[in-house]
C-alpha cells in the first residue's frame, strides 16, 4: 500500500511539472516510467515482505515467473497512479490560454 501511495504523489507532482510542450508524448513517457518503477520496487521488496531468495522458492527459482507475477499485480495496482497523473494534466490542458 506504501509503493502505491508513494507512486501516486510521485505521478501527481509529474503531472504538475510536466511541461505542456511535451502532450500525449510526455504524458506516455511518464506513465511507462512509473510503471518501471512500480514494477521494480514490488520486484526489489519481495513477496509480502520477503527476500528474493524466498520469494524465488515460491516461483521454482524462476526469475521469469516472479518477475511476471510483479508484472500483474503491478498492472492491476497502477490505476490510482495513473489517475493522479492525468487530472492534473487535463486540468492544464483544459484552461483557456489567454
Amino acid at each position: 500500500m506504501g509503493v502505491l501511495i508513494g507512486v501516486s504523489i510521485v505521478a501527481f507532482i509529474f503531472g504538475i511539472v510536466l511541461p505542456m510542450r511535451w502532450s500525449v508524448w510526455g504524458f506516455v513517457a511518464a506513465v511507462i516510467v512509473l510503471f518501471a518503477a512500480m514494477v521494480g520496487i514490488n520486484f526489489a521488496s519481495g513477496f509480502a515482505g520477503s527476500s528474493i531468495e524466498e520469494s524465488l522458492l515460491l516461483f521454482n527459482g524462476s526469475y521469469l515467473s516472479y518477475l511476471g507475477f510483479n508484472l500483474q499485480i503491478s498492472y492491476r495496482a497502477f490505476a490510482p497512479p495513473l489517475l493522479a497523473l492525468a487530472v492534473p494534466l487535463i486540468f492544464r490542458l483544459s484552461r483557456p490560454t489567454d
